[in-house]
């Protein structure tokens, strides 16, 4: 079996994080992946904000905790998010969602843990989200698809059963 396929195979999703961000150049790499991700008509929908200030993680976990109705970290200590935007024209919601799913896999192969999480929609649409996004400079009409969070395993766990039943071959 090649490294890709391993890869990809052996993800899994990270909900303990070390408190030690992860290094720029291991950013650009998994914001490179997330780039090269595919869209329809090759229209390259999604933005990516990449978020390492750790008041600016914080205030996007206290918006996202808002948005979900929770007192505790939605971003599980992760020190580094990407978020993920998409330009609303043609299948931006899935452009969005495989550039997520590239991102998730390129953190896995550098030894970095990583977690799609949810409500970005919602925290963009709110008055603070949109706040957010004029500071940081998006001008387009985009819909939050999700926050890649990222960082260290605090602890490692096992990797979740494949359920059975899943494939057919005609």
């Amino acid at each position: 079996m090649n490294e890709t396929v391993k890869n990809l195979i052996s993800r899994k999703s990270c909900r303990s994080y070390q408190d030690k961000h992860v290094s720029r150049e291991l950013l650009d790499e998994i914001v490179a992946a997330g780039l090269n991700a595919p869209s329809g008509m090759n229209m390259q929908t999604p933005l990516f904000v990449v978020v390492s200030k750790d008041d600016v993680v914080k205030k996007l976990s206290e918006l996202n905790a808002t948005a979900a109705g929770m007192p505790s970290d939605p971003f599980y200590g992760a020190r580094d998010v990407i978020v993920v935007l998409a330009k609303k024209e043609c299948t931006y919601i899935y452009d969005g969602s495989l550039a997520m799913g590239n991102l998730m896999n390129a953190a896995w192969s550098l030894g970095i843990g990583s977690r799609w999480i949810h409500r970005a929609k919602e925290v963009f649409e709110s008055e603070q989200g949109k706040a957010l996004l004029k500071e940081w400079g998006v001008n387009d009409d985009v819909e939050g698809i999700g926050f890649c969070i990222l960082g260290y395993e605090k602890e490692a766990k096992e990797k979740t059963q494949i359920k059975p039943g899943r494939v057919f071959y005609v």
